[in-house]
């Protein structure tokens, strides 16, 4: 005889299933405005993405921004390419071994694109503002995880 799904596990199939629907929304919204602002900065959409993890981990290697970024080491050169023509990034010699390369992020260039994020980041900060320190730890531990796991898929496939 099969079972029938308690109530409670019924409610929290469905606010599982809420927060995945959640997440795709806003990922969705937010790579549509990261696409809105790499074109206000006359930047692929790649360029800006490699731009936002050098942010993130930088100064690295172009080898290891390439598997971040999970593009081809040669298309990694034409990226960089273009990001240092614009004067976004500057390749410079590694100081813990001065054969190999690191990229660095010009940071004088940073105000352009906080500037864009000016309004989302405020509005953000009016959201948090209704959640307690807790809750906010616990929103931050979520959307790690969760990145996690696009990492995790995305090495996968």
């Amino acid at each position: 005889m099969e079972s029938v799904p308690s109530s409670d596990a019924r409610d929290r199939r469905r606010l599982t299933n809420g927060v995945k629907q959640a997440l795709r929304e806003t990922t969705l919204r937010i790579a549509q405005l990261n696409h809105q602002v790499s074109g206000k900065l006359g930047l692929r959409d790649v360029d800006y993405d490699c731009l936002n993890l050098l942010n993130l981990h930088g100064p690295i290697s172009p080898g290891a921004l390439a598997k971040l970024a999970g593009v081809h080491p040669a298309t990694m050169t034409g990226i960089l390419d273009r990001l240092e023509k614009a004067g976004w990034v500057a390749r410079d010699r590694d100081p813990a071994d001065r054969r190999a390369t690191v990229i660095v992020v010009h940071r004088e260039r940073g105000g352009e694109v906080r500037a864009l994020y000016a309004g989302p980041n405020a509005e953000m900060d009016d959201i948090c503002a209704g959640y307690s320190p807790e809750q906010l730890a616990t929103i931050i531990d979520f959307l790690q995880r969760a990145a996690d796991v696009g990492l995790r898929a995305t090495r996968e496939l």
